[in-house]
């Protein structure tokens, strides 16, 4: 195949989402819209990718830094102007060009990569995306004439009752020879009421020169659909989720109530898994083989191994090993790595800390800044104290250890192997392997005083 190259049009700020964000950097099952494109793109082997940027270009290239090139569209004049000011770019290059939008996610590689064999194959001087709906209204429409052939695109305000009825589309996506592409657009005018280049009318242009026009019909016509506001926005969310949720069930993963489970694009999970009702599953998530994740759980940006058990709890930018059990209501703040048979129960949050095979934090535990050792048991109510309101320091436990309930470990403390810490304790200095600490007031019963006590509460009391 010939060099391709993609243009991909983002100039606009998209003022109908009513939004400080651009309109292609908003949200799309785990990432902004424009990334579902260029990705797809990418995957075609394209040469190189522009974006057409304009209006908040510094949030664009920002997103997407070194993985594309930027063409600035000072004034936004049309999509055909967008496309012009690719001319010093692309004019002296031979081959293909994809030209496509940044609002239109979901078309997948393999359409991409359809046109561009369609494209090749049939010689012609623009090969277009074509897509049939049943309700076209307000879309341009694609005029043929009896043998087939593409005449021109007619938007629906110019329509004439009977082309209204025509239900083959432009989702404005199209493959130009170069050669052709920067010819034609020199003969674009703006004699129109908005006073823009219409890349459009590039069409009948072409038509005119007698040029071959072809065309490639979308098998999914979801897939050309357009984001220009926020309830397009979730209509397009809801199509996509339920690609996401089909794919994962096709390879072997249970979703009890697909519809109540949030998936994002990039997420793995290995077969066998079931994944209760009211889930989300996000970011560079991946889930291994036989776990079950319990409802009301969120995972994002963590790794889980395989036959882990985890009930209604939440696991941020960190990593599980195969066996362990979480929850119910655990919460995983990033930096955790949790070993292989480690259970962490009800009510226990962690942060920056690992914690090694076999031990056991069942509940109502804070660690934070901590390492744990192997087969040790961190009782309840135990927290690490590890910020002293300027710095955080880290508290270390060791092997087969064990901390008895509403212990307070004062950081930076060291912890050996094998210590028994009683009940109730405040530890403030290192314990060395194999030893008993126990730090606490030592109890004072006063007998027959509970009446003098009453009689002094009340008093200050009044």
């Amino acid at each position: 195949m010939a060099d391709s190259y993609a243009v991909i049009l983002a100039a606009g700020q998209g003022t109908r989402m009513k939004s400080k964000t651009h309109k292609v950097l908003h949200p799309l099952c785990g990432k902004p819209m424009i990334r579902h494109v260029t990705d797809s793109l990418k995957q075609t082997g394209v040469n190189r990718l522009f974006v057409v940027v304009g209006a908040l270009a510094d949030q664009v290239k920002q997103e997407l830094g070194a993985e594309a090139e930027f063409i600035h569209q000072e004034q936004q004049l049309g999509t055909g102007h967008a496309v012009m000011q690719a001319r010093s770019v692309l004019a002296g290059l031979a081959g293909y060009t994809l030209v496509c939008y940044g609002d239109t996610p979901l078309v997948s590689r393999d359409t991409y990569l359809g046109l561009l064999a369609a494209h090749e194959e049939s010689g012609a001087a623009v090969t277009m995306l074509t897509a049939l709906v049943p309700q076209p209204f307000g879309l341009g429409r694609i005029i043929r004439n009896d043998a087939g052939e593409i005449l021109s695109i007619v938007e629906e305000k110019d329509a004439t009752p009977e082309q209204k009825l025509i239900q083959e589309i432009n989702p404005g996506l199209y493959c130009f020879t170069n050669s052709v592409l920067f010819s034609a657009l020199d003969q674009l005018t703006n004699n129109n009421a908005q006073g823009e280049y219409y890349l459009t009318d590039i069409i009948g242009i072409i038509r005119r020169q007698g040029l071959k026009i072809a065309s490639q019909t979308v098998s999914n016509a979801d897939e050309i659909l357009g984001v220009n506001d926020r309830v397009q926005l979730a209509s397009l969310q809801t199509i996509l989720q339920k690609q996401i949720n089909e794919r994962h069930m096709r390879n072997g993963v249970t979703l009890i109530d697909p519809q109540t489970t949030y998936i994002d694009v990039d997420v793995q999970i290995g077969s066998d898994t079931v994944v209760a009702p009211g889930v989300t599953l996000s970011g560079a998530t991946a889930i291994g083989e036989s776990c079950w994740i319990g409802s009301g759980t969120q995972i994002n940006t963590s790794t889980v191994g395989d036959r882990v058990h985890i009930q209604s709890s939440i696991i941020m930018e960190s990593a599980v090993a195969d066996d362990v059990e979480i929850g119910p209501f655990a919460y995983l703040r990033p930096g955790c790595k949790i070993s292989s048979g480690v259970k962490v129960g009800d009510f226990v949050e962690l942060k920056n800390t690992s914690v090694g095979d076999g031990s056991k934090i069942p509940h109502l535990a804070y660690l934070g800044d901590a390492d744990v050792g192997s087969n040790t048991n961190i009782g309840c109510g135990v927290v690490t104290a590890n910020y002293d309101g300027f710095r955080k320091h880290r508290t270390v436990v060791g092997s087969g250890s064990f901390v008895g309930c509403n212990t307070n470990l004062i950081a930076p403390v060291t912890v050996g192997n094998e210590v028994y810490i009683a009940t109730g304790s405040t530890i403030t200095d290192d314990i060395p392997d194999g030893a008993f600490a126990i730090a606490r007031q030592r109890q004072t019963i006063k007998e027959n005083y509970v009446d003098k006590l009453k009689t002094r509460l009340r008093e200050g009391d009044a």
